[in-house]
């Protein structure tokens, strides 16, 4: 078994630990095996659904296409983005799939920050029960939080990312404030002799910026596990729970999925989902068909516009990301592309993406092992492959 594993993979599985699981070429193995590596908490499809087989793709993998200035082949533009499986679907149903070695339509797979946009969703169902009050402080929820940075701030901040906080997402500093927060969501080892924090204990710490919010968009993940802790405490229900019988088992996912845990149990709801590329898309296609599944309204169609038009231009001029989606906007833990064709999506750091393009009436699902987590110039070939991939579906 050993030697298989390392035909598989160039290396051997006692290779690869919590220290090294995200750095390349581990993170081609690591990705697909979060349980064996990180606590996590199952999120159970309903039961009577069975998974189709793999569809032809051999027009995905053998076509040619114009992406951004180059005529290239699919295959080579999947090999240069790290693809570790893609599917594709066209009003509802799978047209066109790629696996990697490795890698089936049972495969799962880690969805980093793309996890936030599920959580925005767990959100809206919940305002629209009446639970939730997007305009409500995030301490009116969470007491907890009531001396930090998220005191004063309320629950709309934390979804559109516009809190004032003192914090910087560098995934190289091995001793900053980012380095902590994975420590305490249990992705790091320990530092010897620190004391291991939990998720809400770290968000605690968290100070305020010399700004008030709601100003410029401000990346930042611990919003969105704020947001998770906001929707567990709205919903007197643990996440994974609510999920799976308000999304996920609605929804008709064929898989289960699990979302990684802290030692205290509390799920990382900012980038800890795992599952299957063709749930994901799946979730994708819900999203465009406006929250609706089989005639069920499973999330609410206003949230559900709303976060396709509803961010603030403005403020995603003045944030941080602009640089490489100048003509953005973001709402309810979303990015709007401001492309001419409407497409809207989620993003996880090393490759992970859920594209809806409304006019083309396509989603498409990407799951990546890129040895970098966040490459301006991959997200700009990747967008390029899907309007690519759009403008072959139309044709």
């Amino acid at each position: 078994m050993s030697d298989t594993f390392e035909q598989d993979y160039g290396f051997r599985r006692q290779d690869v630990g919590l220290a090294n699981w995200r750095e390349h070429p581990f993170n081609r193995w690591g990705f697909r095996h979060i349980p064996e590596l990180i606590p996590t908490a199952e999120i159970p499809a309903a039961p009577g659904f069975s998974e189709a087989p793999k569809v032809d793709d051999m027009w995905l993998t053998s076509s040619e296409m114009a992406v951004g200035d180059r005529r290239m082949r699919v295959v080579d533009v999947l090999q240069e983005t790290f693809t570790d499986a893609l599917v594709v679907m066209k009003r509802g149903e799978i047209v066109a799939e790629f696996h990697a070695p490795n890698f089936s339509t049972r495969s799962r797979h880690i969805l980093f920050s793309a996890s936030k946009s599920v959580t925005g969703m767990l959100a809206g169902i919940l305002v629209a029960d009446g639970l939730l009050d997007p305009d409500e402080l995030i301490s009116h929820y969470v007491p907890e939080l009531k001396r930090s940075a998220f005191g004063d701030a309320t629950v709309r901040h934390a979804l559109d990312m516009r809190t004032s906080l003192v914090f910087t997402e560098d995934y190289g500093d091995p001793r900053g404030d980012f380095a902590r927060y994975r420590r305490a969501g249990l992705l790091d080892p320990a530092l010897d002799g620190e004391a291991v924090e939990t998720v809400i204990g770290f968000l605690a710490t968290l100070k305020k910026a010399p700004r008030a919010h709601g100003g410029p968009f401000f990346y930042c993940s611990p919003n969105s596990d704020v947001v998770g802790l906001v929707v567990e405490r709205a919903a007197g229900m643990r996440f994974p729970d609510l999920m799976a019988e308000r999304l996920w088992q609605p929804l008709g996912a064929r898989s289960d999925a699990r979302i990684t845990v802290d030692r205290e149990g509390t799920a990382r709801a900012g980038g800890g989902l795992f599952m299957t590329v063709r749930d994901f898309a799946r979730f994708g296609e819900l999203m465009r068909c406006g929250g609706l599944v089989d005639g069920r309204q499973i999330v609410p169609l206003d949230w559900v516009r709303d976060t396709m038009t509803g961010g603030d231009r403005q403020a995603w001029i003045e944030g941080n990301f602009v640089s490489w989606l100048p003509a953005g906007t973001y709402r309810n833990q979303w990015y709007q592309s401001g492309n001419a064709d409407d497409a809207f999506f989620a993003l996880g750091i090393h490759g992970q993406w859920l594209w809806i393009n409304p006019r083309a009436e396509m989603v498409v699902a990407k799951f990546s092992s890129q040895p970098v987590a966040a490459m301006d110039a991959i997200k700009h070939k990747n967008i390029a492959l899907f309007k690519a991939i759009a403008r072959q579906m139309s044709s």
